[in-house]
């Protein structure tokens, strides 16, 4: 069975590399039946501004809800909501 800090770690590997962002901190970490339910905040270039073409430092804070198998693979993965 698998630990927080190994599902911790799994979940920063993967959305650093699918996301290609530098930080992401779990928040949320629950077990769901044999798997794991986990909620990561991350910053990301801000989507409006990127839209309008501008250069900019800015960027949203996002929320992502990751699924983990008890083999602590990545069953899904969303975008669950933006911070303010």
């Amino acid at each position: 069975m698998a630990n927080i800090d190994a599902v911790r770690k799994a979940v920063n590997e993967f959305l650093k590399k699918t996301l290609n962002v530098k930080d992401v901190k779990v928040i949320k970490a629950a077990k769901a039946g044999l798997g794991w339910d986990i909620e990561a905040e991350v910053y990301e270039e801000s989507s409006f501004i990127k839209s309008l073409g501008l250069s900019t430092k800015v960027q949203d804070r996002n929320i992502y809800a990751v699924k983990l198998d008890e083999n602590l693979e990545v069953q899904s993965y969303e975008l669950h909501g933006r911070g303010e």
